[in-house]
């Protein structure tokens, strides 16, 4: 075999095991921007130019809660200690939104040489990547709410063995500088129907469901969210039309809203919201 053949045969070995191999890590600009999304494919953090949030002022109904995580968040970012959140309860409550605005709110009173608070989303599809991703951010000056939106866990799923392990197990730990934030409809994060399928099939009950609700226990904190009354609902609606300026008057305003969450067979934030969308496009206004 003459040496350019055998050149060329050992060139493209290396190409297919270099495309085998592991992603490099990107390098980490976490200059560009307060708000990333965790791209585990290329271990990279995909900068957000527009977050998707709302003013923490126009979240009504959660008042409680709303300051328990600011306060939170807030000691987190001056460095002091802090928990990890879970939010759940009932949807469209604003658990998702809170922690948005909660963390804007938390950078925007901090002086701007010293806002260091950053937000990274991860997929939920994602989380056997927890380690990877705090491996790449221990290290640098910033601190981190890394978010996972709509957690949960179904019978299958044996992924909820490695947050438990990246959240506060193993012999390393948490990173001083991060910090992990999750909504739920489900306080326990698993089905109620598999809990309960675990007292009445495995051999030691007790210990069988105190390793699947283990879990949520590795969140120092639970923020309930419950469906809202009529009250909060229209003070949601209020919120809203003053905040954008939305010409109607008060009463055909809860009118309208009232009917337009009949017809969707309940009331709560993102209700709210939706109709303030479906308001503003009838009045030609943008929001």
């Amino acid at each position: 075999m003459s040496e350019e053949l055998l050149a060329d045969k050992l060139d493209r070995l290396i190409a297919v095991l270099e495309r085998m191999a592991p992603p490099k890590p990107q390098p980490v600009d976490l200059d560009t921007a307060d708000c990333f999304v965790w791209n585990p494919d290329k271990l990279a953090f995909d900068p957000v130019k527009k977050v998707n949030r709302v003013d923490i002022s126009l979240i009504r109904g959660v008042d409680r809660v709303r300051d328990i995580l600011f306060d939170n968040t807030k000691r987190f970012a001056d460095g002091l200690q802090a928990n990890n959140v879970l939010l759940w309860g009932a949807r469209g409550m604003g658990k998702s939104s809170l922690v948005k605005a909660v963390h804007a709110s938390v950078n925007m009173a901090a002086p701007d040489d010293t806002s260091t608070l950053k937000l990274v989303e991860i997929h939920r599809e994602d989380i056997d990547s927890l380690p990877s991703l705090m491996a790449a951010i221990k290290d640098t000056k910033y601190r981190f709410i890394l978010f996972c939106d709509d957690l949960s866990f179904d019978h299958d799923d044996t992924s909820y063995k490695s947050l438990k392990a990246a959240l506060e197990g193993g012999v390393e730990g948490r990173p001083d500088n991060v910090i992990f934030y999750a909504t739920s409809n489900r306080r326990h994060l698993l089905p109620r129907d598999m809990i309960e399928n675990e007292r009445s099939t495995a051999i030691n009950p007790s210990e069988a469901v105190e390793e699947k609700v283990s879990l949520s226990d590795r969140f120092g904190l639970w923020l309930g969210f419950h469906k809202c009354s009529q009250d909060d609902y229209l003070s949601m609606i209020d919120g809203y039309a003053a905040h954008f300026d939305l010409p109607m008057q008060k009463e055909q305003l809860h009118a309208e809203a009232l009917e337009w969450s009949t017809t969707r067979g309940s009331r709560s934030g993102r209700v709210a919201w939706q109709f303030t969308q479906d308001l503003a496009g009838r009045l030609g206004k943008k929001l």
